[in-house]
């Protein structure tokens, strides 16, 4: 929140939204529609149903899994809208702590990667999980996922474990598994582990929808259990809406984990905001509106791997001994540097580029304008601190 604070206050390269040129995006197609909604007169202004508006939460599982998914088609998986993907969480977790192994008060433990968003940890315990622990994910190292590692921690979980996953674009560094890396995850999880997947930005990372979600789909196919908390903010341009949603995919007790979810809404947050859910419905309903919102998705995602090569080779060319592939591998918003602390506060103070402390970045804050600054500004920190 401080450095949130400072972003607003200052302007500078930030870790927060999708923006060009400083400012934050806006996609054409989400405009005219809400443009469309805010002037239709047929609409009705009563509460939404308590899980959401319908079709939003049967449009938002058929893009997490696909029409023809195995659990759609055998009815073993239900969607409720969320007021964003903290949302999504917060319900999430106090549907695992009710519900979760036939227990009236699960309370752990939870595997979370290392490093992850701060703010998970803190969500599971204000919904009573106490037993947060932390699975290798993120190699200092390689710069890059540590798959033999992850694997090693997840194998030694606890049975009845519940496996915090981002399924694409994890956060804050970016690095992403393999599908064949996914696989040795799968079948891991296949030992009575219980996951959550996070998809907080699909279509950003490698410009494919059904590529971001793979991982999800895959497990699905498998006969996994698994929740699935997605976010419409930064893959629609809607920050201020709250659009999240969370999935629920069972084999048993769906009705009655259904009911549970409804009342834990009522206390969350009663019903969730309707406009920027009926943007995004109105999309996934519309097959040219699909097509249309799908091309956005992907020159954004090829803009921020543009950024990424331009800000490699300007680094190569700023000349030392280090190495800088490993930030054009992942794709998506977040991009781990492999900066220390020491030079990570260099380029919060000296150059008001607000990396998070551990040296990730959202790439979209990049641009034309900026690049060379944040270039040159990197290469002093490291210079400055005298670390090769």
């Amino acid at each position: 929140m401080q450095m949130n604070s400072e972003f607003r206050e200052r302007q500078p390269i930030g870790v927060k939204n999708l923006s060009v040129h400083g400012h934050t995006t806006w996609l054409p197609l989400v405009r005219k529609i809400k443009q469309q909604i805010s002037t239709d007169p047929t609409l009705i202004t009563e509460y939404p149903h308590i899980l959401g508006i319908p079709e939003f939460t049967r449009r938002a599982t058929q893009l997490a899994l696909g029409k023809d998914s195995p659990a759609i088609v055998e009815s073993r998986v239900f969607g409720i809208q969320t007021v964003g993907c903290t949302g999504a969480v917060c319900l999430g977790a106090e549907l695992l702590r009710s519900c979760y192994c036939s227990s009236s008060s699960w309370s752990g433990p939870i595997l979370l990667s290392s490093p992850c968003d701060d703010s998970l940890a803190g969500t599971f315990k204000a919904a009573g999980i106490e037993d947060v622990q932390y699975y290798r994910y993120w190699d200092a190292e390689s710069n890059g996922v540590c798959v033999e590692n992850m694997v090693h921690d997840l194998e030694n979980a606890p049975e009845q474990c519940v496996v915090v996953l981002f399924a694409s674009g994890h956060r804050p560094t970016g690095a992403e598994l393999s599908q064949e890396d996914w696989k040795r995850v799968a079948e891991v999880m296949k030992r009575q582990l219980f996951a959550f997947f996070l998809m907080s930005a699909q279509g950003l990372c490698s410009g494919s929808l059904e590529q971001d979600a793979w991982p999800v789909r895959h497990c699905v196919s498998l006969g996994l259990e698994l929740l699935c908390a997605q976010s419409f903010s930064h893959n629609f341009g809607l920050y201020g809406e709250r659009v999240g949603h969370l999935l629920c995919v069972l084999k048993q007790n769906l009705l009655a984990v259904q009911s549970q979810a409804e009342k834990l809404v009522q206390t969350l947050w009663s019903c969730p905001p309707m406009e920027g859910a009926r943007v995004v419905a109105t999309v996934l309903s519309n097959p040219a509106h699909l097509v249309d919102w799908q091309e956005s998705v992907k020159a954004v995602a090829e803009r921020c791997m543009l950024i990424r090569e331009r800000l490699r080779e300007r680094l190569r060319l700023l000349g030392g001994p280090w190495q800088w592939d490993h930030i054009i591998k992942p794709g998506g918003l977040y991009c781990c540097f492999g900066l220390n602390t020491q030079q990570v506060d260099f380029l919060v103070q000296k150059k008001h580029i607000y990396l998070l402390p551990n040296g990730c970045l959202n790439v979209s804050a990049i641009n034309s304008r900026n690049l060379d600054y944040v270039a040159e500004s990197i290469h002093q920190a490291l210079i400055r601190t005298k670390v090769i």
